[in-house]
């Protein structure tokens, strides 16, 4: 079994159905499942930690995605979109070697976006105990 963070884009009045469809699917680690607001966009997203068997990444919800979290500055984000950020910061060269300076992603969701990378500012709205 994996420990993996998704990530899955809601409409407001789909908190608790979309909730309850995790909790019954999946087992949710720690209990908690967190809900997000966008300070940049009218979009909610809920983050959670599942556990899944090995090499399978793919939830059976809608609008989910697989993302990974820099516990320091609160910053997730997908891989795709930070291999866009080094792009950005280091003249236009993907070098995974690359430092990022996190602290300039504070509170974000990073995802891509033709031709680049998109910063969502982030606000938790509420932690749901499941």
């Amino acid at each position: 079994m994996n420990n993996k963070l998704y990530c899955t884009f809601i409409e407001e009045e789909e908190i608790d159905v979309v909730i309850d469809e995790i909790v019954g699917e999946y087992e949710v680690l720690f209990n908690k499942i967190f809900i997000l607001s966008s300070i940049d966009e009218d979009k909610l997203m809920l983050t959670y930690n599942i556990d899944i068997p090995s090499g399978n990444y793919n939830l059976h919800l809608p609008n989910t995605i697989l993302v990974h979290r820099k516990k320091q500055t609160n910053t997730l984000y997908t891989i795709n979109a930070l291999n866009e950020v080094i792009k950005y910061l280091n003249n236009g060269i993907l070098d995974t070697s690359y430092q990022v300076d996190w602290s300039n992603f504070r509170n974000s969701l990073l995802l891509t976006r033709p031709g680049g990378f998109k910063k969502l500012r982030t606000r938790l709205k509420d932690i749901r105990e499941v």
